[in-house]
């Protein structure tokens, strides 16, 4: 899984390099130039480019191991080391600021740089942070976690204007970014990944057009799985004592997902929420509880004991909001896909008691 960025290789010298509008595919012409580096901006973006690019494409992902991806901020001149590679795939959306950024820098600066946006054309199906989901048989009212009237600072996603340089509206401050843990929309961010790479390098479209048909049978794969799974589930709510980010997959499956965290990271929870949820394990019979292991890198979780300790919970899971990933995955060779299959499918087949 490790990647060297080659440099970029110009074609016919004379040529006229067509600039690119930064996440607009219909501006991505014919390549002017041999793609075979590129840069993604996080951990899933850049395994989907990297399973849709095959070999002829090395993608970078500059978050390191261990980070989430949302929140991050990059060292020294990675504009610069991207305009080099001349690929960059992102989210046009303030959790992901810096690449909002590199994408404006580079559209204004370098002109033979292909930007793809990945949330291109998927505006109907972007969720707001105030986005209440319905379970079959625990109300929403319950999963305070998605409101934006409780004060949260929604990982700073207001130091950005709603609106990018190429007029798109899904930089709102009120978007959730977390699309990519709905496999169904995965599925289409993978096909627009493959798009443009397609249109900027048409030597090599069939290859990106099969690699990407092909993944998102995988996709489809996690998306049954998720259906079944729910479909056998004995409860429909779970407890998760990390940060707000998998109301995409709740949305598409009907279950609740209760945290008394929020949707910052950054966020200390309340007395008062911390008891909420120790009253709602109890009530619901839950005996195993969800934790994020991002959000912690010494291991302690104290949420976890905290309510481990004063609820009947007996256990606890990780699972994985897939905007970074661990080296003990790494070392596995887990992409998303396996991610989904090895931690966070079996995660909720537990909490949610589905046989």
């Amino acid at each position: 899984m490790k990647l060297t960025r080659r440099t970029l290789l110009q074609t016919a010298a004379g040529t006229a390099a067509a600039s690119t509008v930064a996440g607009c595919l219909d501006d991505i012409s014919s390549a002017d130039a041999n793609l075979d580096a590129g840069y993604a901006a996080f951990f899933t973006l850049w395994d989907w480019a990297e399973q849709v690019s095959g070999d002829a494409i090395d993608f970078e992902n500059p978050v390191g191991t261990g980070q989430a991806g949302h929140g991050w901020s990059p060292s020294g001149d990675l504009t610069r080391d991207i305009a080099d590679a001349g690929v960059f795939v992102y989210f046009d959306t303030p959790a992901f600021s810096w690449a909002q950024d590199v994408a404006a820098t580079l559209e204004s600066d370098y002109d033979t740089v292909v930007v793809i946006d990945g949330l291109e054309g998927l505006d109907d199906q972007l969720l707001g942070w105030d986005h209440e989901t319905d379970s079959n048989d625990h109300g929403s009212e319950d999963n305070h976690s998605t409101e934006t009237h409780d004060g949260h600072d929604h990982e700073n996603e207001g130091d950005h204007d709603t609106e990018t340089n190429d007029g798109h509206d899904h930089g709102e401050a009120s978007i959730d970014p977390h699309v990519w843990l709905d496999p169904v929309l995965a599925g289409e961010i993978v096909e627009t990944i493959a798009s443009g790479l397609a249109d900027a390098d048409p030597d090599n479209a069939e290859t990106y057009e099969e690699n990407a048909a092909s993944y998102t049978t995988d996709l489809e794969s996690i998306d049954q799985q998720f259906t079944d799974l729910l479909e056998t589930a004995d409860r429909h709510v779970a407890v998760f004592a990390g940060h707000d980010s998998f109301t995409y997959l709740q949305d598409r499956y009907g279950f609740d997902i209760h945290t008394p965290v929020g949707v910052s990271p950054q966020e200390e929870p309340s007395a008062n929420d911390i008891s909420e949820t120790i009253e709602l394990v109890d009530s619901e019979g839950i005996e195993t509880i969800l934790y994020d292991p991002f959000e912690d890198p010494d291991g302690a979780y104290p949420l976890v004991e905290t309510i481990l300790a004063e609820s009947d919970a007996t256990d606890a899971m990780p699972i994985t909001h897939l905007s970074g990933t661990l080296s003990t995955w790494q070392d596995e060779g887990w992409g998303y896909l396996e991610q989904m299959e090895e931690i966070n499918i079996p995660a909720f087949r537990e909490v949610l008691d589905a046989q």
